[in-house]
């Protein structure tokens, strides 16, 4: 048993938890959205900021919500990278200061490793199950083969906007403010996934990789030709077709990687994974195909400290060296994220 209290602060959220092995004593995410909401998108010195007021009362909320004392824990984790170098800083320092102070050991931890933990928070798996991950965020798209703790290899990524981000640019080119995805997605339930034909950009090449700026720029001439859709109907019909042309990219790519891998298991997660048309879409695949999907609950969706919690909980039962180095760009199959 490992009991741990991790610190996430890559972007806009400041979180704290405390995991029990992959069980969550607690998690406490204090969010900045209506922050940044005003300016259509985070802006890294006011997230700094208000990481800096937040910190601290979120740890002590986390605490007080688990019942334990800093002396009940077995080691500590934070997230080191990827993110915003300012943001990342106050958390790290924040768990440094915790680990001087009670001697406890750090683990530094992999945002998008966090993220392949939030599909098995509260669930019965002991150990990470051999998957293919479809990471989906608004700063990443990746599919990520994995054959357990450490050992990820990356399939493709994105080669310009994350899904994410697409959802919010197209939200803000249709006027439905940030953070732009949850809207999009209540919108497209009402509207014709088929009322525009979008672009599914690279859906034929053999690879997988993923485009998206296409997309946004079809939405963009698209507003520029016909207007502002004038009716909720209106819409609804190009939110559902902006959805569906991510969704179908996103499970295509998805059930090829685990065609050819071999593998029987499809994990979703980041904060896209919560999009109740990719949920669907992904689970009806899992159906046709013969392979098993798991998503995160809605709560771990998002970042949040008890992913990253779990990871470091497994990292401590590995036995591997407390370390914490910070990194805006270390990819998740990078030598440096492998066992010590």
């Amino acid at each position: 048993m490992a009991r741990v209290l991790a610190i996430e602060s890559s972007c806009d959220e400041t979180a704290c938890a405390i995991v029990e092995d992959l069980h969550v004593r607690s998690s406490v995410v204090r969010s900045q959205i209506d922050v940044h909401a005003r300016f259509g998108g985070v802006v890294p010195e006011l997230a700094s900021r208000h990481h800096l007021g937040g910190i601290t009362p979120v740890i002590r909320a986390a605490l007080e919500d688990a019942g334990v004392r800093l002396t009940d824990l077995d080691a500590l984790a934070v997230t080191e990278g990827p993110g915003l170098v300012g943001a990342l800083l106050v958390g790290v320092q924040a768990a440094r200061g915790l680990a001087l102070g009670t001697g406890l050991p750090l683990f530094g931890v992999h945002h998008l490793e966090g993220h392949l933990f939030s599909a098995l928070l509260d669930g019965s798996t002991a150990a990470v199950p051999e998957h293919i991950a479809l990471l989906v965020s608004g700063g990443h798209t990746e599919l990520v083969e994995v054959r357990g703790l450490g050992r990820y290899r990356m399939l493709g990524a994105t080669r310009d906007d994350a899904a994410g981000e697409a959802y919010d640019k197209g939200a803000k080119l249709l006027g439905l403010g940030y953070p732009g995805g949850p809207v999009i997605d209540q919108l497209a339930r009402e509207g014709n996934p088929a009322a525009h034909g979008f672009p599914r950009s690279m859906i034929d090449r053999d690879n997988f990789e993923f485009s998206f700026s296409g997309l946004k720029t079809a939405l963009l001439v698209h507003v520029q030709r016909h207007g502002q859709p004038t009716s909720r109907a209106a819409l609804a019909d190009v939110c559902a077709s902006f959805q569906a042309a991510i969704v179908e990219v996103l499970v295509h790519k998805a059930r090829r990687a685990v065609r050819r891998s071999g593998l029987a298991r499809l994990h979703v997660v980041g904060g896209v994974a919560a999009n109740s048309g990719l949920r669907d879409a992904a689970k009806q695949a899992g159906v046709e195909d013969g392979f098993t999907v798991v998503v995160p609950a809605m709560r771990y969706c998002g970042d949040n400290a008890a992913m990253i919690a779990a990871a470091g909980a497994a990292r401590f039962m590995a036995g591997c060296t407390p370390s914490v180095e910070i990194h805006t760009s270390l990819a998740i199959d990078e030598e440096r994220q492998r066992l010590s």
